[in-house]
Protein backbone atom coordinates (compact mmCIF):
# COMPACT_ATOMS: atom_id res chain seq x y z
CA UNK A 1 0.00 0.00 0.00
CA UNK A 2 1.31 3.80 -0.56
CA UNK A 3 0.81 7.10 -0.41
CA UNK A 4 2.98 10.37 -2.73
CA UNK A 5 4.39 10.73 1.05
CA UNK A 6 5.14 7.72 2.35
CA UNK A 7 4.88 4.23 0.67
CA UNK A 8 3.98 1.33 3.45
CA UNK A 9 5.84 -2.12 2.83
CA UNK A 10 5.14 -4.98 4.37
CA UNK A 11 7.36 -7.64 6.39
CA UNK A 12 7.04 -11.33 7.34
CA UNK A 13 5.47 -10.32 10.72
CA UNK A 14 1.68 -9.22 10.60
CA UNK A 15 0.96 -5.66 11.17
CA UNK A 16 4.95 -4.77 11.00
CA UNK A 17 5.70 -2.25 8.32
CA UNK A 18 8.58 -0.77 6.28
CA UNK A 19 7.90 3.15 5.46
CA UNK A 20 9.88 5.08 2.88
CA UNK A 21 9.19 8.59 2.82
CA UNK A 22 10.12 10.96 -0.33
CA UNK A 23 13.72 12.23 0.39
CA UNK A 24 14.52 15.69 -1.25
CA UNK A 25 18.14 15.66 -1.96
CA UNK A 26 20.02 18.61 -3.14
CA UNK A 27 23.15 20.16 -2.58
CA UNK A 28 22.41 21.46 0.32
CA UNK A 29 21.67 17.94 2.10
CA UNK A 30 18.19 16.26 2.14
CA UNK A 31 15.14 16.95 3.68
CA UNK A 32 13.09 14.07 4.69
CA UNK A 33 9.06 14.34 6.53
CA UNK A 34 8.71 11.06 8.60
CA UNK A 35 5.29 11.60 9.90
CA UNK A 36 2.32 13.41 8.30
CA UNK A 37 -1.16 12.94 9.92
CA UNK A 38 -3.14 12.92 7.11
CA UNK A 39 -0.67 10.21 4.96
CA UNK A 40 -0.42 7.96 8.27
CA UNK A 41 -4.58 7.55 8.55
CA UNK A 42 -4.76 7.13 4.66
CA UNK A 43 -2.25 4.00 5.16
CA UNK A 44 -4.04 2.68 8.59
CA UNK A 45 -1.39 3.93 10.84
CA UNK A 46 -1.83 5.16 14.51
CA UNK A 47 -1.37 9.05 14.61
CA UNK A 48 -2.01 9.92 18.44
CA UNK A 49 1.49 9.65 19.53
CA UNK A 50 2.43 10.77 23.29
CA UNK A 51 6.04 10.90 23.17
CA UNK A 52 8.74 11.04 21.19
CA UNK A 53 12.79 10.35 22.12
CA UNK A 54 16.31 9.76 20.54
CA UNK A 55 19.42 7.74 21.14
CA UNK A 56 22.74 7.87 20.14
CA UNK A 57 24.77 4.72 19.92
CA UNK A 58 28.52 3.88 18.76
CA UNK A 59 29.49 1.36 16.12
CA UNK A 60 28.83 -2.23 17.83
CA UNK A 61 26.41 -1.43 19.91
CA UNK A 62 22.63 -3.70 20.48
CA UNK A 63 20.14 -2.04 21.82
CA UNK A 64 16.82 -4.15 23.08
CA UNK A 65 14.75 -6.23 22.84
CA UNK A 66 12.37 -3.62 24.57
CA UNK A 67 8.57 -3.26 25.11
CA UNK A 68 6.31 -2.13 26.83
CA UNK A 69 3.62 -4.65 28.44
CA UNK A 70 -0.32 -3.76 28.87
CA UNK A 71 -1.64 -1.66 29.53
CA UNK A 72 1.23 0.74 28.60
CA UNK A 73 1.66 -1.06 25.55
CA UNK A 74 2.62 0.42 22.61
CA UNK A 75 2.99 0.88 18.79
CA UNK A 76 5.90 2.35 17.76
CA UNK A 77 7.72 4.16 15.05
CA UNK A 78 11.29 3.84 15.11
CA UNK A 79 13.64 6.50 12.49
CA UNK A 80 17.62 6.61 12.08
CA UNK A 81 18.18 10.50 10.65
CA UNK A 82 22.24 9.57 11.30
CA UNK A 83 24.09 6.63 10.40
CA UNK A 84 22.52 2.69 10.08
CA UNK A 85 21.50 0.08 11.96
CA UNK A 86 20.47 -3.10 11.76
CA UNK A 87 16.76 -2.88 13.42
CA UNK A 88 14.70 -5.83 14.45
CA UNK A 89 11.25 -6.57 15.43
CA UNK A 90 10.94 -9.93 16.92
CA UNK A 91 6.70 -10.95 17.09
CA UNK A 92 5.56 -11.90 21.35
CA UNK A 93 1.98 -11.79 20.16
CA UNK A 94 0.25 -15.49 21.27
CA UNK A 95 -1.45 -16.69 18.54
CA UNK A 96 0.25 -15.15 16.20
CA UNK A 97 1.49 -16.92 12.56
CA UNK A 98 5.05 -15.40 13.39
CA UNK A 99 5.01 -15.67 17.11
CA UNK A 100 9.10 -16.06 17.97
CA UNK A 101 9.97 -14.91 15.06
CA UNK A 102 12.59 -12.06 13.81
CA UNK A 103 12.47 -9.19 11.10
CA UNK A 104 15.22 -6.92 10.78
CA UNK A 105 15.22 -3.88 8.42
CA UNK A 106 18.40 -1.85 7.81
CA UNK A 107 17.46 1.66 8.63
CA UNK A 108 19.42 4.33 6.93
CA UNK A 109 19.91 7.81 6.65
CA UNK A 110 20.72 7.58 3.45
CA UNK A 111 17.18 5.76 2.46
CA UNK A 112 15.90 7.63 5.21
CA UNK A 113 13.13 4.59 5.45
CA UNK A 114 11.58 3.72 9.19
CA UNK A 115 9.93 0.70 10.90
CA UNK A 116 6.46 0.71 12.15
CA UNK A 117 6.00 -1.92 15.06
CA UNK A 118 2.55 -2.67 16.79
CA UNK A 119 1.87 -3.43 20.43
CA UNK A 120 3.10 -7.03 20.83
CA UNK A 121 6.41 -6.71 19.33
CA UNK A 122 10.14 -6.57 21.01
CA UNK A 123 12.25 -4.31 19.61
CA UNK A 124 16.12 -3.93 19.22
CA UNK A 125 18.86 -2.78 17.03
CA UNK A 126 22.49 -2.93 16.29
CA UNK A 127 24.24 0.24 14.98
CA UNK A 128 26.66 -0.46 11.88
CA UNK A 129 27.73 3.03 10.85
CA UNK A 130 30.26 4.99 13.45
CA UNK A 131 27.74 6.17 15.54
CA UNK A 132 23.73 6.55 14.97
CA UNK A 133 20.72 8.72 16.26
CA UNK A 134 17.84 6.94 16.53
CA UNK A 135 14.29 9.15 16.25
CA UNK A 136 11.45 7.36 18.45
CA UNK A 137 7.56 7.87 18.25
CA UNK A 138 5.28 6.03 20.82
CA UNK A 139 1.83 5.89 21.55
CA UNK A 140 1.88 5.67 25.49
CA UNK A 141 4.16 7.84 27.52
CA UNK A 142 7.00 5.48 29.58
CA UNK A 143 5.95 3.41 32.53
CA UNK A 144 8.95 2.14 34.50
CA UNK A 145 6.96 -0.67 35.94
CA UNK A 146 5.40 -2.35 32.52
CA UNK A 147 8.79 -1.29 30.28
CA UNK A 148 10.59 -4.90 29.61
CA UNK A 149 12.07 -6.81 27.70
CA UNK A 150 13.59 -10.36 26.41
CA UNK A 151 17.15 -11.27 26.23
CA UNK A 152 19.13 -9.65 23.15
CA UNK A 153 20.18 -13.15 21.57
CA UNK A 154 17.23 -15.60 23.01
CA UNK A 155 15.53 -15.37 19.81
CA UNK A 156 17.40 -16.68 16.98
CA UNK A 157 18.71 -13.02 15.09
CA UNK A 158 22.07 -13.48 13.62
CA UNK A 159 23.39 -9.97 15.12
CA UNK A 160 26.19 -8.79 13.03
CA UNK A 161 28.57 -8.10 15.98
CA UNK A 162 30.68 -10.88 17.59
CA UNK A 163 31.26 -9.04 21.14
CA UNK A 164 27.97 -6.30 21.20
CA UNK A 165 28.51 -3.52 23.82
CA UNK A 166 25.54 -3.67 25.78
CA UNK A 167 23.76 -2.52 28.77
CA UNK A 168 23.18 -4.08 32.42
CA UNK A 169 19.92 -4.20 31.93
CA UNK A 170 20.06 -5.98 28.19
CA UNK A 171 21.66 -8.36 29.95
CA UNK A 172 19.77 -9.41 32.45
CA UNK A 173 16.24 -9.88 30.83
CA UNK A 174 14.50 -13.13 30.39
CA UNK A 175 15.22 -15.48 27.11
CA UNK A 176 12.15 -15.38 24.73
CA UNK A 177 11.55 -19.46 25.55
CA UNK A 178 11.15 -18.14 29.44
CA UNK A 179 9.07 -15.20 29.16
CA UNK A 180 5.01 -15.48 30.15
CA UNK A 181 3.42 -12.88 26.86
CA UNK A 182 0.55 -10.71 27.76
CA UNK A 183 0.12 -9.56 24.08
CA UNK A 184 -2.55 -11.63 22.11
CA UNK A 185 -2.89 -11.26 18.21
CA UNK A 186 -5.95 -9.92 16.86
CA UNK A 187 -6.27 -10.05 13.10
Amino acid sequence: MGNKLIQKLETTIPGCYELQPIIHKDARGCFVKFFHQTTFLEIGLPTDYKEEYYSISTKGVVRGLHFQIPPYDQDKIVFCPEGKVMDVAVDIRVGSPTYGKYYSFILDSDKGNMAFLPKGLAHGFCVLSESALMLYKVTSEYAPMYDMGILWNSAGIPWPVKKPILSRRDQDFVTLSQFKSPFYYEK
